[in-house]
């Protein structure tokens, strides 16, 4: 089977945008200059659901996306404060166990405020959902909006990891 070349300064990047409900993920890979997207989606699990096994659910999904696209970073948006505090402990726990798998598997691991993440997709750190998922879709060349849009904010966060990294790469280029 024919694999494509790809250069030495390819990265993959597994965005989360965690959630127990829903939890959104996006592989994306920069490879030079262009970023494409790999895989985007969002694991579901069912709200009447056991908690242990919600979470377990979450964290075998996790497992297996790393294990199939082998990112060599993972960048996760940092929990904020919700009013509703069962769904700021779901997002929490589904957070932890993103950061875990990845440290398992020894993967670097960022983290973003949502605001730093709207900030580096759109220009704006107070941008909508429809702004997020149309710079998306701008960023990566998609023909339409990523859906859903716990999907489109993974991505959002994967970019920012890419820009960030970008950014400290050119850092240690210039101090030679």
């Amino acid at each position: 089977m024919f694999a494509p070349a790809i250069s030495v300064d390819a990265v993959t990047v597994l965005g989360v945008d965690p959630g127990l409900t829903r939890c959104g993920y996006a592989v994306l890979q920069r490879d030079g200059t262009s970023v494409s997207a790999q895989t985007m989606g969002v694991i579901t699990t069912p709200p009447d659901m056991d908690l242990a096994d919600r979470l377990t659910m979450v964290m075998a999904d996790i497992e297996a996306l790393i294990d199939e696209t082998r990112p060599s970073a993972v960048a996760v948006e940092q929990v904020f404060f919700q009013s509703n505090a069962r769904t700021a402990m779901g997002v929490a726990q589904a957070s932890g166990l993103v950061l875990v798998c990845a440290r398992r598997r020894g993967l670097p691991v960022a983290r973003y405020t949502p605001s730093q993440v709207k900030r580096a997709v759109t220009g704006s750190g107070v941008a909508d959902k429809k702004q997020i998922q149309s710079m998306v879709a701008r960023r990566l060349n998609l023909s339409v909006l990523p859906s859903p849009a716990d999907a489109a904010d993974a991505a959002a966060v994967a970019l920012c990891h890419l820009a960030a990294m970008h950014l400290t790469e050119a850092i240690d280029r210039s101090r030679g």
